[in-house]
């Protein structure tokens, strides 16, 4: 068979043309793809770094550091346990839960949406108004933490499936474990708003880290400054280890380095 210009067409020029109409097919496809919202599947250079940095300090450094550039207390209470040893840091996504007795199928959807709209690297940081035995989360509400790569997730209240969160590796630090239900007895409240979690004002996107020693709250503006104070603290207190064993000594440490 000839074609238009007279000329018979070989294997190798059918298959070349095989392959560049494949090719631009492929391209266009591409190039309607959705890209999605980069917001929610990256996280932007500088604050991945933050997040890095603070993953590596302890959460006693933090806390000093805070209270030496704050001046304030930005730790919570021993009564904030985790469910099981863990450590993470992330940008807090806030929601405040309300005590109502009620019937409305719609009360607490918004505690819902909050979890589905949030990004990668995020904290769960939710408020249960006299909530230390009301279950402010679950396994199914981990789950979705989980899927969307949650860094953890801190509530002033309970918390209940906890062998299976145990089973997904979802940390939750809680005020306790409890089989109770929010449901009919809380409204959402509001969700991205300033909060005071067990003691410590959390606003939306302030860094939040957890380890066995508890949890601080860093706020955002202060990030920087805090996390180059704690790590700081960290290299001479990791340095002190070695050296009162060697002069058995805590006091000749303590000289040297200007760390307790």
């Amino acid at each position: 068979m000839k074609t238009a210009s007279g000329l018979i067409p070989t294997r190798r020029t059918l298959g070349a043309l095989s392959f560049l109409i494949l090719l631009a097919v492929t391209i266009a496809a591409l190039a309607s793809t959705p890209r999605g919202n980069p917001g929610q599947d990256s996280v932007p250079a500088g604050d991945a770094a933050l997040l890095d940095g603070f993953r590596h300090v302890e959460v006693a450094s933090v806390s000093d550091a805070l209270e030496q550039i704050t001046g304030r207390k930005m730790y919570m209470s021993h009564r904030m346990r985790p469910i099981f040893p863990s450590k993470f840091a992330g940008f807090a996504v806030t929601v405040l839960l309300k005590k109502e007795a009620n019937h409305d199928p719609d009360a607490l959807t918004g505690m819902l949406a909050a979890i589905d709209q949030g990004a990668p690297n995020s904290v769960y940081v939710m408020v249960v108004e006299d909530g230390a035995d009301i279950a402010g989360m679950g396994g199914l509400m981990g789950t979705a933490m989980a899927a969307r790569n949650f860094s953890g997730a801190v509530i002033d209240g309970g918390v209940r499936d906890v062998a299976y969160l145990q089973k997904i590796g979802f940390p939750v630090f809680a005020q306790g474990i409890v089989p109770s239900t929010s449901i009919s007895h809380y409204r959402f409240a509001g969700a991205n708003i300033p909060v005071l979690c067990d003691g410590v004002t959390v606003s939306p996107a302030d860094i939040v880290v957890a380890d066995a020693d508890g949890v601080a709250v860093v706020p955002r503006a202060a990030a920087s400054q805090v996390l180059a104070v704690a790590q700081e603290m960290d290299f001479k207190e990791h340095s002190m280890y070695a050296y009162i064993e060697k002069l058995k000594s805590i006091e000749e440490a303590v000289k040297k380095f200007g760390r307790l």
